[in-house]
């Protein structure tokens, strides 16, 4: 059963029973007050009668939608207790006539126009018909038909078509109204439900926003906070909700100074700014502020905002990149006016050095001069594979060949010391990989280098590869060189690829810009992790090609920093 039938027929049931009662009292008080002024006696059946047909209803509730008659039944006898109460109390010459008006009202708003109108001419009918006993069935009811105040004919004829006429004006009337009602209803639920799924999507679009949302009023107090908010700050809405914006999103404490309202305030700046996560994660956020203008006027502050750590991450790398472009191409250009007069020049020495008689004096600054030129023509060299790295042929190769390689190397270099150590860490099985190999023996040895270098106090070395498998994107080649030397300083790492930022006193400053280079021409990525004092990790990312995915997969040992 619809839960608003149901509540109409529980009105009805209440009422009836109400209106019972109250007939009760009034005849028991009359009674009382004047003995045998009514007929008691069948007042109280009829009232017996009510009560017992209201508990029989009540029972019955719960059938009343599948079997609609048994609606029709209760007002239809709602109409026939009527009628009893009108003959009892004088038929014709009865004021209790009104109470008709009763049941059709209740039609008219259970079964809308059709129940009004059906109870009211039953009603009609059983009027006319009492009231037609009344004058023709003298004997028939001897407590009402001997009566002696019976109407004169033609005023019974009047009253009668004056109450027939106000039962089906009332059918009628009623009858619209609860129909308007039940329209007005039906809109209102439509309205309700258009307004609920309007609110729903709404929230739904603010929900699938990849930034921030937030509303504040005039007092800066957050009012909502969606969901891509939660997921930057790291905080729920329930928490969000009701604290001040400026804690929330921890702004500084001239924030609410700027967006207070006063004639002439420019527009609200975009900020950058450094935000710390609860779980103690940094991040950079990006934070735009517009008014939130409503009919009434300026009532508050719609603040969007985006986690722009990795936007400004790739910024700088693209800086980076610019700069090293430039300087690769400066570097191409002065090597073909360097590299050539430095070879005549060299060469030039090494004659007059040979047929010159020369003092000690003479033959060390000679050798100084032949060395500093052999130490420029490295650099010039250094810089052209920087520049230009040249790829000698594409060839598959098993990548641990070359970790294996470049370790036994370092462990029978003369700047190895006694208390570092190298060590390998490769899978089982074979990594391949398709590119030039030349190149990345370079990498792994510039990398590798650079990290005895940074541990003039001793310390491991560790050289690691694998294949990493990425659900539902494309595999990964990792090369990690790892150090326990002295660290990076956070403020030094964005400027570690770019050339001659070297901080050891040997090496040209470029072997980090060409293994960068390298790495960015193959499509990959240098991730560069390290704490001061407690070394660094450095690990070359490359994608693989369509074509080596089928390869067979390895486990990855690389330990991150």
């Amino acid at each position: 059963m619809t839960a608003d039938l149901r509540r109409k027929l529980l009105w009805l049931i209440a009422g009836r029973a109400t209106v019972v009662t109250l007939l009760l009292g009034s005849a028991v008080l009359i009674e009382v007050r004047s003995p045998g002024a009514v007929w008691i006696n069948p007042f109280l059946v009829l009232i017996g009668i009510t009560y017992g047909l209201t508990a029989i209803y009540a029972v019955a509730l719960k059938f009343a939608e599948r079997h609609r008659w048994l609606v029709d039944v209760q007002l239809g006898c709602d109409a026939v207790i009527v009628s009893a109460i009108v003959l009892l109390t004088g038929g014709v010459s009865s004021y209790a006539s009104t109470l008709y008006t009763f049941p059709i009202i209740a039609a008219s708003v259970i079964e809308s126009r059709r129940g009004g109108l059906m109870v009211g001419i039953l009603s009609s009918l059983l009027y006319a018909g009492l009231v037609l006993m009344q004058y023709s069935g003298e004997g028939l009811l001897p407590w009402t038909l001997g009566d002696s105040r019976l109407l004169p004919q033609r005023d019974a004829l009047f009253t009668v078509g004056l109450n027939v006429f106000g039962f089906i004006g009332v059918a009628l009337l009623s009858g619209y109204l609860a129909e308007g009602l039940r329209r007005a209803d039906e809109r209102l639920v439509q309205a309700s439900h258009q307004i609920a799924d309007l609110q729903a999507f709404s929230q739904h679009v603010i929900d699938s926003l990849m930034s921030g949302l937030t509303t504040i009023d005039m007092d800066g107090t957050i009012l909502t906070f969606n969901r891509a908010a939660e997921a930057i700050t790291g905080t729920p809405a329930a928490d969000a909700v009701g604290r001040s914006v400026t804690d929330v999103l921890q702004l500084q404490g001239n924030f609410a100074e700027s967006l207070a309202a006063h004639e002439g305030r420019s527009r609200l700046p975009r900020v950058d700014y450094g935000f710390v996560r609860p779980d103690g994660r940094p991040i950079e956020v990006g934070l735009s502020t517009a008014p939130l203008i409503t009919p009434r006027g300026e009532s508050g502050f719609l603040v969007t905002f985006q986690d722009v750590t990795e936007t400004r991450r790739r910024d700088r790398e693209a800086r980076v990149q610019q700069r090293l472009a430039a300087v690769g191409e400066m570097a191409a250009g002065i090597a073909h006016e360097i590299r050539n007069p430095l070879a005549s020049m060299s060469g030039s020495i090494q004659i007059l050095r040979q047929e010159l008689p020369l003092t000690p004096d003479q033959s060390q600054l000679m050798d100084i001069v032949l060395r500093e030129s052999e130490r420029l023509n490295e650099t010039i060299r250094s810089f052209l594979a920087y520049a230009r790295p040249q790829r000698s042929g594409t060839s598959r190769f098993d990548v641990r060949q070359i970790i294996t390689d470049t370790a036994r190397l370092l462990q029978n270099n003369a700047e190895l010391h006694e208390s570092q150590e190298i060590v390998e860490d490769v899978p089982p099985g074979e990594v391949w990989y398709e590119a030039d190999e030349g190149q990345f023996r370079q990498i792994v040895w510039n990398l590798a280098t650079n990290g005895l270098r940074a541990m003039p106090d001793g310390g491991t070395l560790r050289l690691s590869v694998g294949r990493r498998e990425n659900e539902g994107q494309r595999a990964e080649l990792v090369i990690a060189v790892q150090d326990e030397g002295v660290g990076i300083a956070p403020e030094e790492l964005d400027g570690i690829f770019q050339p001659f930022r070297g901080g050891f006193s040997k090496g040209t400053g470029l072997g980090l810009s060409i293994v960068h280079r390298i790495v960015s021409d193959y499509g990959g990525e240098v991730r560069v992790t390290s704490q001061p004092g407690q070394g660094t990790t450095v690990s070359v990312v490359l994608p693989y090609a369509e074509a080596d995915t089928a390869t067979r997969s390895t486990d990855l040992k690389v330990n991150n920093a």
